[in-house]
C-alpha cells in the first residue's frame, strides 16, 4: 500500500481509538528484542523504559540483548533470533536489497539524523576524506560506518581499491586508532568518540569526517520486524513502539535515571562517560527540529527514498526498491504518543 500523508493521518487517529493495554489477569507476551551495539548511554533508554514498566504497560515481557554492529541486526531478525530490533536504517537497506525476501521492513525511526563517520587522530596528515587512500582503516565487518562507508566515498571522490581494512571485534575498534595501529576507523560518532575519549584521546584530539558532510541525509537508528511477526502479531508491535518512544521521550528529560538504569545493568559502567555519551547522541542523532515540532518517526518518504538510492548505487545494486516496499508507518502510534512532551512527567 503507498505511503501518504493521507494515510498516515488515517492510521494515526484510528490507533487513539484502539490503543491496546494488558488485559487484566493475562500473562504478559514475551519479547526478544536486539540492541544494535552494547548496552551504553545511548540504549540506555531501552532498560530505563523496561524498568520503568512501559513495556508491562503494554503487556509486554520485553528481553533486551545487547547488539554487535547495525549490519548483524537485520540478519537475526530475518533469521528469527529475535522478533524485534533496532538497527542503524542503511545497513538494513542494503540487506533488503540483497535479500528480497527475507520479509524485513522497518516500523519506525528513532534517530532523525545520521551519525556515521570516519575518524582519525587530530594530528595525522588526513585532513580530508581523500587523504585516506592508501590508509588502514580498522572496524568490524557489521559496523554501520564500514558498510556504508562505499557511500561515503562514492560522494567524497575517495577511491575504494586504496582502503586497506582490518576487521576487529569491536573493543578493539577504538584502541586500534589510540595505539597507532590503524590510520582511522568507522562506525557511529556516539559510540566512537567517547569511546576513544574514554581511552585518553579526548574530542580536540579527534578528526571526524561525518558522512552527512558530503551529501548523505540519512535517517539513522530505526526500529525493525518481520511481516510475519507483524502480521501475526499486531498489538505487541503496535504495544512495543509506544513503549519504544515513551522511553525516548522519557530518557531525554530524565537522562539520570537512564544512566542508573544502565549503571543497574552493568555495574561496571563508567557514569560520567556514558551520560556524556547519551547527551551526544540526543544531540548528534535524536533530537532535531523536525523532532521537536513533530515528534520521532515523522519520515519525509522523498528523503528516504534518496537514501535508499544512495545505497543501491554505493553497493551497486539494482535501483528497484520503493519506500513503500521497506517502510510502513501502520504500527506507529499517533503523533501525540511520539512526541518529545510525553516523557516530561
Amino acid at each position: 500500500m503507498p505511503f501518504t500523508l493521507a494515510r498516515r493521518h488515517l492510521l494515526a487517529a484510528t490507533a487513539l481509538l484502539a490503543t491496546p493495554r494488558i488485559a487484566r489477569g493475562q500473562a504478559p507476551t514475551r519479547l526478544k528484542f536486539t540492541l544494535d551495539w552494547a548496552f551504553q548511554g545511548p540504549n540506555s533508554y531501552a532498560l530505563l523504559g523496561r524498568d520503568k514498566g512501559f513495556f508491562r504497560a503494554e503487556g509486554i515481557d520485553i528481553e533486551l540483548s545487547r547488539g554487535f554492529g547495525s549490519g548483524r541486526v537485520p540478519v537475526d531478525i530475518a533469521g528469527g533470533s529475535f522478533a524485534m530490533g533496532q538497527a542503524d536504517i542503511n545497513p538494513t537497506l542494503k540487506f533488503m536489497a540483497e535479500n528480497p525476501n527475507a520479509g524485513l521492513m522497518v516500523i519506525g525511526i528513532a534517530a532523525d539524523r545520521n551519525g556515521l563517520c570516519c575518524t582519525v587522530r587530530a594530528d595525522s596528515a588526513i585532513m580530508v576524506p581523500k587523504d585516506l587512500e592508501g590508509k588502514t582503516l580498522a572496524a568490524p565487518q557489521e559496523d554501520a560506518g564500514r558498510q556504508l562507508f562505499p557511500v561515503f566515498a562514492s560522494r567524497a571522490g575517495v577511491d575504494l581499491a586504496k582502503i586497506n581494512w582490518v576487521t576487529v571485534r569491536g573493543e578493539l575498534r577504538e584502541p586500534m586508532l589510540v595505539q597507532r595501529r590503524a590510520d582511522g576507523i568507522t562506525g557511529i560518532v556516539t559510540s566512537t568518540a567517547l569511546s576513544l575519549k574514554k581511552l585518553g584521546m579526548d574530542l580536540p584530539q579527534q578528526r571526524i569526517m561525518f558522512y552527512r558532510d558530503h551529501g548523505l541525509d540519512l535517517y539513522s537508528t530505526a526500529f525493525l520486524t518481520t511481516r510475519a511477526f507483524a502480521q501475526a502479531n499486531p498489538e505487541v508491535v503496535r504495544g512495543a513502539l509506544r513503549a519504544l518512544f515513551k522511553s525516548l521521550a522519557y530518557a531525554y528529560h530524565h537522562p539520570a535515571e537512564s544512566i542508573a538504569a544502565l549503571k543497574a545493568q552493568e555495574p561496571l559502567t563508567d557514569e560520567a562517560i556514558e551520560m556524556e555519551r547519551y547527551q551526544f547522541n540526543a544531540e548528534q542523532h535524536l533530537i532535531t527540529d523536525n523532532v521537536r515540532q513533530n515528534g520521532f518517526s515523522n519520515v519525509d518518504p522523498t528523503r528516504l527514498q534518496r537514501g535508499i538510492r544512495a545505497v543501491e548505487e554505493a553497493f551497486g545494486l539494482p535501483q528497484k526498491l520503493t519506500v513503500a516496499e521497506v517502510y510502513t508507518d501502520a504500527y506507529l502510534p499517533p503523533p501525540a504518543q511520539r512526541r518529545l512532551e510525553i516523557g516530561v512527567s
